[in-house]
């Protein structure tokens, strides 16, 4: 339930075409089908915005901002390999290019699953961005499913230290904690992201497996409530009727027994007017 903030396909075209670290601008502002193209990619009209970013190369084939925006159209396309391919012309021009390789690491963690090469490319992010909290939160997504904890709580914790209602931080180190089984952390972290957004998902659904792990069941199943109304998932109501059997199997017990009980009670009589 790891989140790489302001890097997840969705979020980065639902936001008017913004990365993390601001507005892209260049050259390509003063021209109108700059524009057209973004609010076309923006409003999901992929193809189109594919026809104008491809007739801009023609006029500004320098440009990495350019490569960088058609990547984004490829993704919405489906078609992740030409999305790398432009990403990487656009770094072949501008090697520091933060949200060129911002975009990279997120194809590297989510499509190639090469988490390895993500960490290298949010590493570089960071030192191309040091004081943008977005950066070192996706280098703490980054460690965490490559596996090294320790390195993605170093990687929250400055995010939160540049950004104290940084939500999605606070989020992403409650599932670290979870994973290293500190429960108590884990729920603190949670909980505050939640004061911060209370339709954070992520934080919801880490809530209730902590509250899963101290036995209260009650609260979380209110908190898989709370997210299934957000959410219809199948695996959240799956695992809100676990939550139920789990808070009323002694009912179940007691119903058995009672069966059992009076099956047993039958046949005594049975075998009693038999004889």
């Amino acid at each position: 339930m790891l989140r790489s903030c302001g890097l997840s396909l969705i979020g980065v075209l639902g936001l008017g075409i913004s990365l993390a670290y601001g507005q892209v601008g260049s050259v390509l502002s003063k021209d109108s089908q700059w524009e057209q193209g973004k609010n076309y990619l923006a409003e999901g009209k992929a193809a189109a915005a594919k026809e104008i970013f491809s007739a801009l190369l023609n006029k500004y084939p320098k440009d990495p901002d350019l490569y960088l925006f058609l990547a984004f159209t490829f993704l919405r396309l489906r078609d992740p390999q030409a999305a790398e391919a432009q990403i990487r012309k656009a770094l072949a021009l501008a090697p520091n290019h933060a949200e060129a390789r911002t975009l990279l690491g997120w194809i590297d963690l989510e499509v190639k699953r090469d988490y390895g090469s993500a960490v290298d490319e949010y590493a570089r992010v960071v030192e191309l961005r040091p004081a943008f909290p977005e950066a070192y939160n996706n280098l703490g997504v980054a460690f965490k499913k490559k596996g090294d904890m320790d390195k993605a709580l170093e990687s929250f914790n400055q995010a939160l230290k540049l950004r104290p209602d940084y939500n999605e931080a606070w989020s992403n180190r409650g599932w670290v904690y979870a994973e290293q089984r500190k429960w108590g952390e884990a729920r603190a972290d949670f909980e505050q992201a939640l004061r911060i957004n209370p339709h954070d998902a992520g934080a919801l659904y880490g809530l209730s497996h902590v509250l899963k792990e101290a036995r209260d069941y009650a609260a979380a199943q209110r908190a898989l409530s709370r997210l299934m109304i957000q959410s219809p998932n199948f695996v959240y109501w799956l695992e809100w009727g676990e939550l139920q059997l789990v808070r009323y199997y002694w009912v179940l017990l007691l119903v058995a027994g009672a069966l059992f009980l009076q099956s047993r009670y039958k046949k005594v009589r049975r075998d009693s007017h038999g004889s």
